[in-house]
Formats: C-alpha cells, sequence, structure tokens
C-alpha cells in the first residue's frame, strides 16, 4: 500500500526498495554489457539518485566481476566506496528484449541498484522470490509496461513471511 507521504512506485523503506516509474526503461537495446550498464546507470543518474561518478563504480564493479545472478537478471551496482556518490537509494530497470551477453549469459533485465545504507538487502531477498518461480521471472523479464513490474516486485515484498 502505497503511504500518504509516497507516491506510485516510490521507494517504501520498510517494504524495500521499489523502482519509481521513471526508473523504469523498457524495449531497448544494447550493444554489450558494457553498454547496458552505462543505461540503468544513466538512468539512475537521471532521477537524481546518483552523481555522475557512480557510473563509472559501476563498471569499474563489473570488470571486477559480473553482476549477473540468473534468470536473465543482471544487478550492476557500485562498491561501497562508491556510496559517497548516491544521493538517495534508489533502482533502476532497464528491460533488453532482444538480450545482452553477459559474459555467456543472456540478460534480458538489467537492475541498477544504488544504496546509501542496507535498502537493498529486502529488496534483494524479493527479487529472488521472483527469480525462483519461473512463471514469474518470465512475468518480469517481458513486462510490457513499467506498472506491471513494480506490481510484480511490490508483491513479493507485501507476501513474504
Amino acid at each position: 500500500m502505497i503511504g500518504a507521504d509516497q507516491h506510485e512506485g516510490e521507494p517504501n523503506r520498510a517494504a524495500g526498495l521499489v523502482p519509481a516509474l521513471e526508473a523504469i526503461r523498457l524495449g531497448r537495446r544494447a550493444d554489450d554489457r558494457t553498454d547496458a550498464v552505462e543505461q540503468v546507470g544513466r538512468t539512475l543518474i537521471d532521477i537524481g539518485a546518483v552523481a555522475e561518478d557512480y557510473l563509472g563504480t559501476m563498471h569499474q564493479r563489473e570488470a571486477a566481476g559480473s553482476t549477473y545472478i540468473g534468470e536473465g537478471v543482471a544487478i550492476p551496482h557500485g562498491t561501497d566506496e562508491s556510496r559517497a556518490h548516491v544521493h538517495r537509494s534508489a533502482v533502476a530497470v532497464v528491460q533488453f528484449p532482444e538480450g545482452v551477453d553477459w559474459g555467456g549469459e543472456d540478460v534480458r533485465l538489467c537492475v541498477g541498484i544504488a544504496v546509501m545504507d542496507s535498502e537493498h538487502v529486502s529488496f534483494l531477498a524479493s527479487l529472488a522470490r521472483v527469480l525462483i518461480v519461473p512463471d514469474q521471472a518470465e512475468r518480469l523479464r517481458s513486462a510490457r509496461d513499467a506498472r506491471s513490474i513494480i506490481q510484480i516486485l511490490r508483491s513479493t515484498v507485501s507476501n513474504r513471511s
């Protein structure tokens, strides 16, 4: 449920991070993993969540090890040190229907994460609950509108035990 001071898609600190509508980009194309990280990082910059310098740390983190987590999803993010470049915690989602080669894996959904502290833990748990159910994972990867992505992620937050 959205609180009185919360807009649809904005994070609810008690329930974990949920992407805002303007942080979701559907039907995109990327030449490669670097381009995909660039697009999701630019989305975080565009919504005012991070400073320009955060984008470089996302590329550094990806170079250090793949952020692919399975089921066609990658979660690019910065390093612990990059938190100095985070203005507010946020999640951005960029969908690549044609897929992006991610070190031999096919990524269809890129979820960029920027956090000031540990809010990402509950979000990652919610994302994991979606990805372990093949039908839900497919619905998330192939969503046709931003509200569907928010609804899928929000439902796992509200249904947790």
